[in-house]
């Protein structure tokens, strides 16, 4: 399929925090808050710090039976038997099961931990690099994840589960999404086999986690990824004595507490930690675990547990321990031989805040990488935009602002007061000097009438424009509705619509564009045009 891919920096598009293009571009005040630099020395001392400390007969047991019985792509059974190796590493990108895959960038992380383990395989030839989406299936904020968005139009699933949305069951009211869902894509050529592919996955009563897990097996098992799911009780057991540590030292939040406090000095803080950051999870339930008068607490359940008690509890049962945001990066890092961590600017914003709570369990930090950035656009639009003297790029300003801009070049008329602004100006300071030899007390009343003046000259310059600009309505409209296209809500187009549209008009080739147009260390927004 024909199509370009031309890149700009991510400060450039000004939908990005301080704290993140700081870290892009090296910026020394962030760097006491991180390990390695996100380049080639940066993933050398990556490989060098994690060598040796990971469980690699648990992990390639655990990849063993999760795809058991699922198809496996001969590159993903390579890269399992790969891991038993102890010059094989992980490239990590983690994200919750958003229901269909969320927003577009749920599919850009992956295929960015795609491109980045393949890119490292040609530049370290001595080691081998593996791609792992982590899956936060614990995680409970179903207004986040139970949500789509296809061409403007949301699809929110109504239910009254609760608890950690990966144990959640898919149900009737579930299946009527997919409906709705072949209604708007049905027509376009692959839309049918993406219909198909979402009723293959999310049968009635298969969990959300188990669901999402077949679906991204379908569409990313021929680029080797590997599919983690972290609610399992054997990869739990190894985070042991990291969960002991919280539950008997509270260890995590004075580790986050002593970052923040030097963090805030210069940016924004992301996560706050709490006294213990665990959640206690059961059947339908993921509640916070307090600690009261010595006592555990998980006050909706109304349980309580001495020391002891929940130390034994956590032996015999581990995967009822949750961590929170503060502990789950720690556990993703304990259990995966991983050197680079794939993520979007609020994610690295909180894993800058993470480095002392690693160092406080000896858990090597990995390399931070800001996931790949892309806008979807056709070539239609880019001709529009073409004869207005404008590209793609420019869209990432104001709208009012590119149709002054548009409205001032076009113009034959002479739109602008500036010289006589400046006459005015003139003048009244010319008068000031004349009648202040007189009577200085007459200054201040010049100033009112000249401010006064000059008010006037400015709303009447302001007018002219208003004037001009309608005689230019079709070209505002032209803008206003490409800006609205791929800027929904005045926000990132990746942040709001999901992957169905696109993949059904141009199917799973849609995968290899982005994974083509993907880049590894090199870390740039990527505009799209598909031809």
């Amino acid at each position: 399929m024909d199509f370009n891919c031309n890149y700009i920096s991510y400060q450039q598009t000004g939908f990005f925090s301080k704290i993140v293009t700081d870290y892009l571009t090296g910026e020394s005040e962030l760097q006491p808050f991180y390990q390695h630099l996100p380049n080639k020395q940066g993933i050398k001392d990556a490989i060098a710090a994690k060598e040796s400390t990971i469980d690699r007969n648990l992990l390639v047991n655990y990849f063993k039976n999760q795809y058991s019985n699922a198809q496996l792509s001969s590159l993903q059974q390579q890269h399992i038997d790969l891991l038993q190796q102890e010059n094989c590493f992980t490239v990590t990108t983690a994200h919750q099961p958003n229901i269909f895959t969320g927003p577009l960038y749920f599919i850009y992380k992956i295929l960015h931990a795609v491109k980045l383990a393949s890119e490292l395989n040609i530049e370290f030839p001595d080691n081998k690099f593996v791609p792992v989406y982590y899956m936060g299936s614990e995680d409970a904020d179903l207004d986040e994840l139970g949500n789509i968005t296809i061409q403007g139009k949301k699809l929110v699933w109504q239910t009254t589960q609760t608890g950690a949305v990966g144990r959640m069951k898919i149900d009737k009211n579930f299946l009527q999404l997919i409906k709705e869902i072949e209604g708007q894509i049905a027509v376009n050529e692959f839309g049918a086999e993406l219909v198909s592919i979402f009723y293959n996955a999310y049968s009635l009563g298969k969990t959300v986690e188990q669901a999402t897990f077949e679906l991204v097996n379908n569409l990313f098992a021929e680029f080797g990824l590997l599919v983690l799911l972290p609610d399992n009780a054997d990869l739990k057991r190894a985070f042991i004595p990291t969960v002991t540590k919280e539950l008997t030292e509270q260890f995590s939040r004075n580790a986050v507490d002593i970052t923040n406090t030097e963090l805030v000095k210069h940016y924004k803080t992301q996560a706050a930690g709490r006294e213990i950051n665990l959640f206690y999870l059961i059947d339908d339930k993921r509640e916070r675990i307090e600690k009261k008068e010595g006592l555990f607490i998980i006050e909706k359940l109304d349980v309580s547990f001495t020391l002891d008690e929940i130390l034994q509890e956590l032996n015999n049962h581990p995967e009822r321990f949750s961590p929170n945001v503060i502990l789950r990066p720690v556990f993703q890092e304990t259990i995966l031989p991983n050197i680079a961590f794939i993520g979007g600017g609020g994610e690295l914003a909180y894993w800058l805040q993470l480095k002392n709570v690693f160092q406080e369990i000896s858990v090597p930090y990995p390399v931070l990488v800001l996931r790949n950035s892309f806008l979807l656009y056709k070539k239609a639009q880019l001709d529009k935009l073409n004869k207005m003297n404008y590209s793609i790029a420019n869209l990432f300003a104001n709208t009012e602002i590119l149709f002054t801009n548009l409205v001032t070049k076009q113009s034959t008329n002479n739109l602008s007061l500036q010289s006589e602004l400046i006459k005015t100006r003139d003048f009244y300071n010319n008068l000031k000097t004349q009648v202040n030899s007189i009577d200085s007390t007459l200054e201040i009343h010049i100033e009112a009438i000249a401010t006064k003046a000059i008010k006037k000259i400015e709303q009447l310059e302001k007018k002219i424009l208003r004037a001009e600009k309608r005689k230019y309505s079709d070209q505002k409209n032209q803008l206003q509705n490409i800006k609205v296209d791929l800027f929904p809500n005045n926000s990132l187009q990746e942040r709001t619509e999901n992957f169905s549209f696109f993949y059904s008009i141009f199917g799973k080739e849609l995968l290899n564009i982005i994974l083509s147009s993907s880049k590894g260390l090199q870390q740039q927004f990527g505009l799209i045009e598909i031809k």
